[in-house]
């Protein structure tokens, strides 16, 4: 086989960049995302997920499914931030990664209901949480086939970015089948929430022109964390009937625990702080360099922006 029957197949693998050279952000990212998957199967194995061993799978590969559409729409972020852009290559492998958990998780869910594929679709129908949760689903199939080069070229920049920020819908959909899968305890589903608004947030201020400095990424962070614990105390009002205002009364009491909305204000302090770290330390490269690294980002947001 010559070098160049061999490059076209070089190119395709996950772990290599465009022109089939090894990446090892993407080889790093893609074993990352294994790990999740490789851990449950092991517990499964090994330790046990205790009396009811499917159920227990099918929560743990859900709530990885929504770590990892919450970390696809985190790359641009960070990219920006950190001026780090290398970070789009990995966003496809997140995205297809968010596809493949969601997709074990509703199989799990089949072989639960005993294979009886008439019986979850009745159940879709239903039973309002499954409905959201098989309308995330959908939606991300639809994102997942479109994700190739082929397709790409296929719908035309303009279409393809508009058919893939339908992954703004599909996150909250996720969000809201884990508020009511999670019944009673939804500190993890709040956490989700702050950490989506950030990200959303972070997305208007971008596009609306405000400048990333420490303050307004402090402000965003509060922001975030506040949105975190008005949801938090909505959510408690509304399906167990507690007074909202109770729970919110409830994030300044630390005896118990600490609520979710502080953990969201935290990750989002440090996020602040450590752009505004690498901006102080960015002063000190040389200034050719700085200028090349923010032409590589615009061309790259130029050509994508969807998520």
């Amino acid at each position: 086989m010559t070098v160049a029957q061999a490059r076209p197949l070089a190119t395709r693998l996950p772990w290599n960049d465009r022109a089939g050279r090894f990446s090892p952000v993407k080889a790093t990212v893609l074993a990352l995302v294994c790990v999740p998957a490789l851990w449950i199967a092991w517990q499964a194995l090994v330790i046990g997920l205790g009396p009811r061993p499917l159920t227990e799978a099918i929560h743990k590969v859900g709530d990885w499914t929504v770590y990892l559409l919450l970390t696809t729409l985190a790359v641009t972020p960070a990219r920006r931030l950190f001026e780090w852009s290398k970070l789009i290559q990995v966003r496809r492998i997140v995205g297809l990664a968010a596809l493949s958990y969601i997709l074990v998780h509703f199989t799990l869910y089949v072989v639960d209901s005993r294979l009886d594929l008439i019986f979850v679709g009745n159940e879709i129908i239903h039973r309002v949480y499954l409905a959201t949760g098989f309308t995330a689903i959908l939606g991300l199939l639809a994102l997942g086939v479109t994700s190739t080069d082929a397709m790409i070229k296929r719908l035309g920049a303009i279409r393809w970015n508009r058919l893939h920020k339908l992954i703004y819908f599909i996150v909250p959909l996720a969000i809201l089948h884990y508020y009511m899968q999670s019944k009673v305890d939804v500190t993890q589903p709040v956490l989700m929430s702050g950490f989506f608004f950030w990200l959303m947030g972070y997305r208007l201020m971008a596009r609306y022109g405000c400048k990333e400095g420490l303050v307004p990424l402090f402000l965003l962070a509060a922001g975030a964390a506040l949105a975190a614990a008005l949801v938090e105390g909505a959510w408690y009002g509304i399906a167990t009937g507690i007074g909202a205002k109770r729970i919110l009364l409830a994030n300044l009491d630390f005896g118990f625990s600490i609520r979710p909305a502080w953990w969201v204000l935290a990750a989002g302090i440090t996020v602040a702080l450590a752009a505004e770290g690498r901006k102080r330390l960015a002063i000190a490269r040389p200034a050719a360099k700085r200028p090349a690294t923010a032409r590589a980002i615009g061309r790259i947001d130029a050509h994508s922006e969807s998520c």
